[in-house]
């Protein structure tokens, strides 16, 4: 059975070293073709080989993983992208739909993006930029968001996103334009994600742009009318929030 090869670039001696021994100690199918502990060591290695993964560090310290991606453009290898424990840079991987490992990681994390990773492309220059976008901004600068279906992978602008409505674990993003994109995660997980990015979740189907918001109206149980005239209803246990936040609008 052939290997499936790879490189792993870190710049922590002991965490390289970790990887490369869980690695070989948990995973037969792997063989390690090389490792790096710098922008350039790598991108010399990515010359001569290019590994079917790539498992790969972000902050590097003479640069970072998206430098190694522009010095070697036609890199055809999935990228297994290892980061360490902050909550600024899980939400940028969220933002650009990309899977990753969190440092401390165990085997079964390991195994899941092994599999994944057999299974997928890697990530399109969209992704990528939006990615590289989240992380050297912050967070309140996110500007756009990956969002997968069941066929591609489109970049949409936040602002384009007029609302989102809950179709059981899956999500429709209604845009300005009128396009509906239909995407396999549940409403939280972007509810959670783009709260702050003027984003509410007003009821539990719904999650709304607040700057398409034209009035809210106070009887009939409580509904917005958006810009658009889409009307959205609001959960009684929603209301105080809606006002709250109408409120603080000047």
């Amino acid at each position: 059975m052939k290997k499936i090869t790879s490189i792993v670039v870190d710049d922590i001696p002991e965490a390289l070293e970790m990887l490369c021994r869980d690695l070989e100690h948990n995973f037969s199918e792997i063989e390690i073709i090389g490792k790096a502990s710098s922008v350039i060591e790598a991108a010399k290695l990515l010359h001569k080989k290019q590994p079917d993964i790539l498992f790969l560090d972000i902050m590097l310290g003479d640069g970072t993983g998206f430098d190694i991606l522009e010095i070697v453009p036609n890199l055809q290898s999935k990228i297994i992208f290892v980061t360490a424990s902050d909550e600024f840079a899980i939400k940028a991987f969220k933002f650009a739909a990309i899977d990753y490992i969190l440092k401390p990681y165990s085997n079964e994390d390991l195994a899941n993006s092994i599999s994944k990773a057999k299974k997928q492309i890697k990530p399109n220059k969209e992704q990528l930029s939006v990615l590289q976008d989240s992380i050297n901004n912050s967070n309140t600068n996110n500007q756009k968001i990956s969002l997968h279906t069941s066929d591609k992978i489109l970049v949409v602008q936040l602002t384009d996103i007029i609302r989102c409505k809950s179709d059981n674990n899956y999500t429709t993003f209604h845009l300005e334009n009128g396009q509906k994109i239909l995407v396999s995660k549940t409403l939280k997980y972007y509810a959670d994600m783009l709260r702050e990015h003027h984003f509410l979740r007003v009821h539990q189907s719904h999650l709304i742009n607040t700057k398409y918001i034209k009035e809210f109206i106070k009887t009939d149980g409580g509904y917005i009318i958006l810009k658009n005239k889409c009307s959205i209803p609001v959960s009684t246990r929603k209301k105080n929030e809606v006002i709250e936040m109408l409120n603080l609008i000047r």
